[in-house]
């Protein structure tokens, strides 16, 4: 199922015993595209911390009651690692969480989320341990630590990216309105971009793969296609479901191979 950023930021949490709180924002992984934390703020009983949640836990969201349900209790939370989410958030901070929760590391393989393409791939074989727990012998563990210890986590806030302007091989295009999530994997499936800065134009979706280049420092996202081709490129309709077959269009619009066939 395909969501909208905004759609995510209307959650609440919902622990085995109790709300922890609403998300606030979200962290994804400007190099894969995959939201890897909510940045959950859990209101008076923990007073008003911000805490973060990972999708690993996450189980079903229930749209009709705008509650995303985590495997986790609230003591859990309580007691989790306390991490600045107004600042950026290292590989060493990654890896105190992960390792508090007992989850394995997402880093290092071939798919969104280790070698597979989903947190539940993820945490097979670890769902009989609790908090603190490992498989990983820890002479495996200490040395993976000490190899990942530097790496630049590339966490960015989905809320910062909002408003940045998107830039064609041959000029500007507009600005970026928004994000579209993949429910399944956490992937970042589509930015939204809205043209109306260019011509009386509409909101268009772009797959973050063909993004050639994010100036981080400038605000710009720099895509392979021409004006021309997003101007002519299907509409977005936000207030419609997204289905396969509109996705389709994109793709064939563009002449290339949907995620889908290449089993992302």
């Amino acid at each position: 199922m395909l969501r909208q950023m905004k759609d995510l930021q209307d959650l609440a949490i919902g622990a085995t015993d109790g709300t922890i709180g609403d998300v606030k924002n979200l962290y994804f992984d400007d190099d894969a595209w995959v939201i890897r934390y909510l940045v959950v703020e859990t209101g008076s009983w923990l007073s008003s911390r911000k805490v973060l949640i990972s999708p690993i836990a996450a189980g079903t969201a229930d749209w009709s009651t705008k509650l995303l349900p985590v495997s986790l209790t609230r003591e859990q939370v309580k007691n989790s690692p306390i991490i600045d989410s107004d600042k950026p958030v290292s590989r060493q901070q990654e890896m105190d969480y992960m390792g508090y929760y007992g989850y394995p590391y997402y880093w290092g393989g071939a798919g969104f989320w280790g070698e597979g393409a989903s947190p539940g791939v993820l945490m097979s074989g670890y769902s009989s341990l609790g908090v603190g727990q490992s498989l990983e012998q820890p002479e495996v563990a200490a040395a993976d630590a000490t190899a990942h210890h530097d790496d630049d986590p590339h966490l960015r806030s989905c809320k910062a990216v909002r408003g940045y302007h998107i830039h064609a091989s041959d000029g500007d295009i507009g600005h970026l309105q928004g994000l579209i999530v993949d429910m399944e994997t956490w992937a970042i499936r589509y930015i939204i971009v809205d043209t109306s800065n260019w011509w009386l134009g509409h909101q268009v979706l772009i797959p973050p793969q063909w993004i050639q280049e994010v100036s981080w420092a400038d605000g710009k996202v720099s895509v392979n296609l021409t004006r021309q081709a997003v101007k002519d490129a299907p509409h977005y309709d936000a207030a419609a479901a997204l289905d396969r077959k509109q996705e389709s269009r994109i793709y064939e619009h563009y002449g290339r191979p949907g995620y889908w066939e290449s089993g992302e």
